[in-house]
């Protein structure tokens, strides 16, 4: 989450080579000044490190893998200090990676790892995997020969994913009786997830965001703040332009977040002036973000949706739209993510720390965090505007994501039955407020 610093730290070839150095590096400041007590101290607790890990590594009744100690202890600390900072060791780097870029080398389609079998929710519109035939509710049974039962569905994806252009054979069972399980050959492509979701998805595999034609109201869900997320984002919204556009909904229900500069750059397409968002912290230069005119887009009426879990980012979105009357916020009260954590880049970037180094304020200068032990009363999150706050019960909610699960997962065509479609009542007073809006102008 956040925008990230890289700090490069040489790589050592052992742990007990790094100790050494951090106690040499201490030794080093104790001598420069005797009477920092702080720096004896260092040097004291590195010692400690260092003894406790000989001992583990000699006496422990098992042998164990240096490594993985080094591993152990750093998450350790970082589980002390907050629950957004974390430690990415060298195995978790890649995917990692993927969470931030939304692009990874594979065949394109949303899995189901939830039960023993992996199997296709479905394809990505467009993607190798649909090309090759696969479908929705098909079972994938082994992959370049191996069998996957018995073996988990993360190594199983990883056997799937690899460099774009390498084929891999994948061995499925269509989803119906009587078929026998067939093997297909699918060319892996460079495959980027879509964060942007429009209303239904058109004849050309891209998504329709025009909620109501007549009134020429549009809808966007923006699911994460990930690189392309700006970019996917005006493009929509321009599309929407070029047809018309008169109000827009814009949907950050459930999102977590993600990149701070993304955010900054989807507030500017609606701001033509004020402050964004301002970052502060400890050891970290106090800085703002204002918003300019260039590539506004037009002042067309916004209601942007919001829920308990939108946070991060997407909080910063909403309060600088709020704070600068730009839009009103419907929905419930946000998470309270105000904390920006900076990527540090560990062993030459083979390993990275991701820890929190200073606090989102909103345009108005409230801190967007919600600290431990905070009320209800206290100020911290975004909150929807009077009169449009409207909470969902656990049993909605559930049925929310579900719909929002069958759009944009399963590419469900909207159902006949408009009885059996969830009732959307945030998205309606959405839609409503907006619908005012223009007929009052």
């Amino acid at each position: 989450m956040g925008f990230a610093f890289q700090d490069e730290l040489m790589h050592q070839k052992t742990v007990i080579g790094l100790s050494c150095l951090l106690i040499a590096a201490a030794v080093g400041l104790v001598g420069a000044d005797d009477a920092a007590d702080k720096r004896r101290e260092q040097y004291e607790l590195m010692k400690l490190f260092v003894e406790s890990l000989q001992q583990i590594e000699s006496n422990y009744v098992t042998e164990v893998d240096r490594r993985e100690l080094v591993d152990a202890a750093i998450q350790g600390m970082i589980r002390h200090l907050d629950q957004y900072s974390n430690y990415i060791p060298p195995e978790q780097i890649a995917r990692f990676n993927q969470g931030v870029e939304q692009e990874f080398g594979g065949i394109g389609v949303h899995v189901d790892t939830r039960g023993q079998l992996l199997q296709v929710m479905s394809p990505l519109p467009g993607s190798p995997a649909e090309k090759a035939g696969m479908r929705s509710g098909d079972v994938i049974l082994e992959v370049d020969g191996k069998s996957l039962d018995g073996m988990s569905s993360q190594e199983a994806i990883r056997m799937i994913q690899g460099p774009a252009g390498r084929p891999v054979r994948l061995k499925i069972l269509h989803a119906g009786a009587g078929e026998e399980p067939i093997e297909v050959s699918v060319e892996r492509a460079v495959i980027r997830i879509p964060t942007v979701y429009g209303v239904r998805l058109a004849d050309d595999d891209t998504w329709d965001c025009m909620y109501l034609e007549e009134e020429k109201i549009g809808y966007v869900h923006l699911s994460h703040f990930s690189r392309m997320s700006a970019e996917e984002l005006r493009s929509a919204v321009q599309k929407l332009v070029d047809r018309g556009l008169k109000g827009l909904v814009l949907d950050l229900r459930s999102n977590p977040g993600g990149l701070l500069d993304v955010a900054i750059e989807i507030c500017d397409m609606f701001l033509s002036e004020g402050n964004i968002v301002s970052v502060r912290g400890r050891n970290v230069a106090d800085r703002e973000w204002n918003a300019s005119a260039d590539k506004t887009f037009p002042d067309f009426p916004i209601a942007v949706l919001v829920n308990r879990y939108s946070a991060s980012a997407s909080e910063v979105v909403s309060a600088a739209l709020q704070d600068n009357d730009r839009a009103i916020i419907v929905g419930e009260r946000t998470w309270g993510k105000g904390s920006v954590q900076n990527i540090i880049g560990l062993e030459g970037g083979d390993s990275q720390l991701k820890l929190t180094m200073a606090s989102y304020h909103r345009p108005s200068g409230v801190n967007i965090h919600r600290l431990k032990g905070a009320t209800e009363e206290d100020d911290w999150g975004v909150r929807p505007d009077e009169g449009f706050e409207l909470q969902f019960s656990p049993e909605e909610f559930r049925s929310w994501w579900q719909a929002r699960q069958r759009r944009e997962i399963f590419l469900d065509k909207p159902a006949d039955d408009t009885a059996s479609v969830f009732q959307d009542t945030q998205l309606m007073a959405a839609v409503e407020y907006v619908r005012k809006e223009l007929t009052e102008e």
